[in-house]
């Protein structure tokens, strides 16, 4: 052991000798390249157009070397973290391979270190030791015997030791790694993906993806994966543009698109699923429209049910102007067949009502100069024009707002009942004010009825806290983005709106994301809390969720869930908490109240005794947080102090609890249950 301790020593050491040299040599390159490239862009720019050319692929080239420094000097203190020896089946090659976060060159020709993303790293996170397999895109599966699977703790340059498995990331790492605080962790966990979160990382991107995942299994982590790995492996197919990350609220995008880089990930959009919406409407947006919260009223417009009917309203408007049937002419005869208009409905299944009366139009006009002589022209531009507008849109200069209006009141005539809700809603539509469901159903409008052109900006659509919203949603993006496959995380027990969002993931597999490149995966095992606090959560979680998903919690323990009752000086006493949590050095302790008024008044009255940051611009910050339950979803701290759950905060009943359940799952360390009255039945029982 101790001359293999010495061989492994020995490799760190040349290794980290190579990684230097690199550092060095890619400093002098981009010094040097910064001289060319301002010399050529100021003969650029004094006329010299000839050397425009020469001068977008120097800047290229600068890019490239800064982006290897970076990945280079990123590795230094940490080259690799797996090992992995193994023997060809094919031709019997024997191969022994370095795996790290970032790929490093020896030379043009020889890998020192193999990133974590290439193919054959798929043996490291999912093969047992023996006869194994990994698959190549775009080729057949290499046939491997695989002899070692090592996995290094090396800090600082150092080597702590190595643990040789028949598991990735044996148990015994992972919870060492897991214990640290939080930044820590986020820079350890590419060593200790999970062979169940590596099966969604690497599957193939032209899939649409559902995870259901419990809360700490790493959702987020695995979409952030996901990107990085298909952006490696697809580069030719997909650019970092044509990604998209949605999420709920602006806090979480923040937290998620932070780490993109440590990933080797770059300029992808993200965007809150209203403010996404509202770009799907374009120009129709006009700058006095407002986005409101959708609240309980807005279920009716939430369930699939509500879509479902205004796409069967708009198909018989589509239908009427522009439906199969025979094109005659006393003169010509006939012109257009019913077939032939039905085959360009078949050929053109995405256009919208406008587009479609102009192909049809255009057809017409084809078929008249087809079907008469030469020297008919006369006849021929008479009925060319005549027939040029003969398939119109009754939509005409409507916007989708009054198309909206118009639909809901149909609503209304058809279902008296729902006169009050609907009534609602056409009321605010007509002051411009838009829930997320109407900008979803307003999107769909514009795309069956007025939409110049398909929207295929994304190829890579990223949803994060998916059950925070209804089915019809991931309907209408569905149907707008035909191009667009989706990576859909989320965990149903973590649905704190309850009847708007989605209580199971039925409806969306079944008939939304229902084709043959579906694939639904379930994430059980946590990551992220102590046994102590998993097992306070998973209480919870028996009355959020009927127990349909349970935590299946790694075995890492820690301080027992804390009661503190401070009838008298709340805000004072709190702070000594913090302050007591803080010295056992953990960077991000956050308070997390019940409501956003809530969290504003505990805000400014702890910040009285202790500093507390301001999260007003929507970024996750060290220190000291305040927060709504609602902003924390998606988020994890080192340390949680849930506020005043009350009776009244908390009622018994299953969406409160799920809002519980998100509370206590933030922690990764500690939970300390902060009260001056009466508990809520849910925490009481378990006191």
């Amino acid at each position: 052991m101790e001359a293999e301790q010495k061989k492994e020593t020995e490799h760190l050491e040349w290794c980290r000798s190579i990684i230097q040299r690199n550092v060095e040599e890619y400093r002098k390159k981009i010094v040097k390249g910064r001289k060319e490239t301002e010399e050529l862009f100021a003969q650029v720019r004094g006329g010299d157009q000839e050397l425009y050319s020469q001068l977008i692929v120097s800047m290229d080239v600068q890019e490239h070397n800064e982006h290897t420094l970076h990945q280079n000097e990123a590795a230094y203190d940490k080259p690799y973290f797996g090992r992995i020896d193994y023997c060809e089946a094919e031709d019997g090659k024997e191969e022994a391979l370095y795996i790290g976060k970032h790929g490093i060159f020896q030379d043009r020709t020889h890998i020192a270190v193999i990133d974590w993303r290439a193919p054959v790293s798929t043996l490291y996170y999912e093969n047992e030791l023996g006869l194994g397999s990994y698959a190549v895109p775009g080729q057949k599966r290499m046939e491997v015997d695989l002899k070692l699977k090592r996995t290094y703790d090396i800090e600082k340059g150092k080597l702590i030791g190595f643990y040789d498995s028949d598991i990735a990331s044996n148990d015994e790492l992972l919870i060492k790694y897991l214990a640290k605080n939080k930044d820590v962790v986020l820079g350890d966990i590419i060593a200790t993906i999970q062979q169940e979160q590596n099966e969604i990382i690497r599957e193939q991107p032209f899939t649409d993806i559902i995870v259901q995942g419990v809360a700490g299994s790493g959702k987020t982590t695995v979409a952030m994966h996901r990107i990085s790995y298909i952006l490696y492996n697809y580069e030719h197919r997909f650019a970092p543009e044509e990604f998209c990350i949605i999420g709920s609220n602006d806090m979480l995008l923040n937290y998620i698109t932070s780490g993109l880089p440590e990933l080797d990930v770059y300029h992808i959009h993200q965007k809150r699923m209203d403010l996404f919406l509202k770009d799907l409407l374009d120009k129709e947006w006009k700058k006095k429209d407002q986005i409101i919260s959708a609240g309980e009223g807005a279920v009716w417009k939430s369930h699939l049910d509500f879509i479902l009917d205004l796409e069967e309203y708009m198909q018989r408007i589509r239908e009427e102007a522009a439906g199969p049937r025979e094109v005659k002419d006393p003169q010509i005869g006939t012109i257009l067949s019913e077939e032939s208009i039905r085959r360009v409905w078949m050929e053109n299944p995405h256009v919208s009502l406008e587009v479609l009366c102009r192909l049809l139009n255009e057809r017409l006009k084809g078929r008249i100069r087809m079907q008469l002589l030469p020297e008919q022209k006369d006849l021929s531009r008479e009925k060319v024009k005549q027939y040029g507008h003969y398939f119109q849109s009754p939509v005409g200069k409507k916007n989708a707002a009054e198309l909206y209006i118009e639909y809901l009141l149909y609503l209304m005539e058809k279902n008296p009942a729902w006169e009050e809700r609907i009534a609602e809603t056409v009321s605010a539509v007509q002051e411009r004010r838009f829930d997320v469901y109407d900008l979803a159903a307003m999107a769909l409008i514009r795309h069956r009825m007025k939409a110049p052109e398909l929207q295929d900006t994304f190829s890579q659509i990223i949803i994060d806290e998916a059950q925070d919203f209804g089915v019809m949603v991931y309907y209408v993006l569905k149907k707008i983005l035909v191009k667009a496959y989706f990576t859909i995380m989320g965990d149903v027990s973590q649905n704190i709106h309850y009847e708007l969002g989605m209580n199971d993931w039925e409806e969306l597999r079944e008939k939304v994301l229902n084709g043959e490149r579906q694939r639904f995966y379930v994430l059980a095992k946590s990551y992220r809390n102590t046994i102590e606090i998993s097992e306070f959560a998973g209480k919870i979680l028996e009355k959020a969720s009927s127990g349909k998903y349970r935590i299946d919690p790694v075995i890492r323990h820690g301080r027992p869930v804390e009661y503190h009752h401070f009838p008298s000086s709340m805000y004072a006493r709190t702070a000594e908490l913090i302050q007591e949590i803080q010295g056992r050095a953990f960077d991000t302790v956050t308070v997390i109240c019940r409501t956003a008024e809530e969290a504003a008044e505990v805000s400014e009255e702890l910040g009285k005794w202790t500093a507390v940051a301001d999260t007003r611009d929507a970024n996750y910050a060290k220190g000291v947080m305040v927060l709504p339950i609602e902003l924390t979803k998606g988020l994890e701290f080192d340390a949680v102090i849930l506020w005043e759950p009350t009776p009244e905060n908390y009622q018994e009943k299953e969406g409160d609890a799920k809002l519980l359940y998100v509370a206590v799952t933030r922690a990764l360390h500690e939970l300390h249950i902060v009260y001056s009255q009466k508990l809520s039945g849910f925490i009481e029982e378990m006191n």
